[in-house]
């Protein structure tokens, strides 16, 4: 989908409008559009804004669109549509029709080469799954310090239900040799200069081979959004959205390590830096390894920073938490900055690859200030941290959040 700057600016104007009627008009400034602590200059440059499909979303960049989801969205167990975010690397976002849409897949590894059209894709064997799918430098405007990158704040994130067919039931039409490695993808979008690197991704064969990784066509029961992967995109429960490519058009089979700049160069943590069950080894370094699973997070849906509650009230706080498929053990919240902690109840299970809700009960809040924190752990073991992990991309940021709240 192209996007000219009137139609754009138009769309911004009426998206404005909308947010202003709406519920979100009666929120602090800096919870529109992301938390404070974010760099001065990309606080001041977020605004709500429209694109095309899509309510006001949190305006990280234009050209090409990065969009936030606001946290109000994060209260409903999957999230719509709509309001989901939208994340681009490269500015040539084609309009695909989706009857002349057609997968190739093939590759050097490849014993039969062929094409699939939707509605040949569509007759394999379909699934569905709940799966979070999250930007890896999601919360990366709160690294201290300000590393380069889209600053996202909290919201380059969302939970839906994905519909398709299992990657590895395709690729069992083009029979694999025995030397296969990794399954290399290409979508429709594309770079506006010629010097900029095409977006590819390779995976590891076992996790193209995995169950639970698909080709999904359908969202929360409606086709993919335009920019959120119409007509089909990859869709790899439990890993970070960098290997969920868009507007997927090409699957190639491997026998070697792909070494384009998007896997080579980029997406890349210090080895060692954080605990890995998932690993790339084909594209480890002596230094540095592929991100592969999310971390261990949670975050706080209903409260911003600095709200004010009502003195001798009930009241609650809310929240998700996620990883990347142990499934959340408990979600514990501290009321007075980490000093003590008491377990939050959680909602219903939508599957270990979907967030989970959480509610936390304030019963007659006395008078005076508090230090809401929220601190999710899974069934492997791990736990959020207090202190950032810092890396120079900014990713797996899963600090505890620390809001500041006035009961009067």
């Amino acid at each position: 989908m192209h996007f000219n700057r009137r139609e754009f600016l138009k769309a911004s104007a009426s998206g404005m409008a909308l947010a202003s009627a709406g519920s979100l008009a009666n929120a602090a400034s800096d919870s529109l559009v992301g938390p404070a602590a974010l760099p001065g200059g990309a606080l001041d440059a977020s605004v709500l804004d429209s694109l095309p499909g899509k309510v006001p979303l949190i305006k990280r960049s234009y050209r090409p669109p990065n969009f936030e989801t606001p946290l109000s969205y994060f209260n409903e167990a999957y999230t719509p549509n709509d309001a989901f975010f939208v994340r681009y690397h490269l500015a040539g976002i084609p309009a695909v029709d989706a009857a002349s849409w057609k997968l190739a897949i093939g590759g050097e590894a490849a014993e039969t080469p062929f094409e699939l059209t939707l509605e040949q894709l569509k007759r394999l064997p379909a699934v569905e799954i709940a799966a979070v799918c999250q930007c890896s430098g999601n919360r990366r405007g709160l690294s201290d310090p300000h590393v380069p990158g889209v600053q996202w704040g909290y919201g380059a994130m969302g939970n839906a239900r994905w519909k398709g067919v299992r990657l590895k039931d395709v690729l069992a039409r083009a029979g694999l040799k025995k030397d296969a490695l990794e399954i290399v993808f290409d979508g429709a979008d594309g770079a506006v200069l010629e010097k900029t690197p095409d977006f590819v991704k390779s995976l590891p064969l076992w996790k193209a081979l995995d169950e639970n990784t698909i080709l999904a066509w359908e969202m929360n029961g409606e086709p993919l959004p335009p920019l959120n992967g119409y007509p089909v995109r990859v869709v790899i429960p439990g890993w970070t959205a960098t290997y969920w490519m868009k507007h997927v058009t090409s699957i190639q089979v491997l026998s070697k390590a792909y070494t384009g700049f998007w896997m080579e160069k980029a997406y890349r943590i210090p080895k060692g830096k954080f605990p890995l069950i998932d690993r790339f080894i084909s594209q480890e370094t002596e230094v540095n390894t592929p991100i592969t699973e999310m971390v261990v997070n949670s975050l706080i849906t209903n409260l911003q920073d600095g709200a004010t509650l009502p003195a001798g009230k009930a009241a609650q706080v809310r929240g998700i938490a996620w990883d990347a498929g142990s499934g959340i053990r408990e979600v514990d919240v501290s009321i007075d900055g980490g000093a003590s902690w008491r377990p939050a109840e959680l909602g219903a299970d939508l599957g270990r690859f979907a967030w989970r809700q959480w509610t936390f009960a304030l019963a007659n809040a006395q008078p005076g200030n508090y230090t809401v924190m929220a601190r999710a752990s899974n069934r492997a073991g791990a736990t959020q941290v207090l202190d950032l992990v810092f890396n120079a991309p900014g990713y797996h940021n899963n600090v505890v959040q620390r809001l500041n709240v006035k009961v009067a």
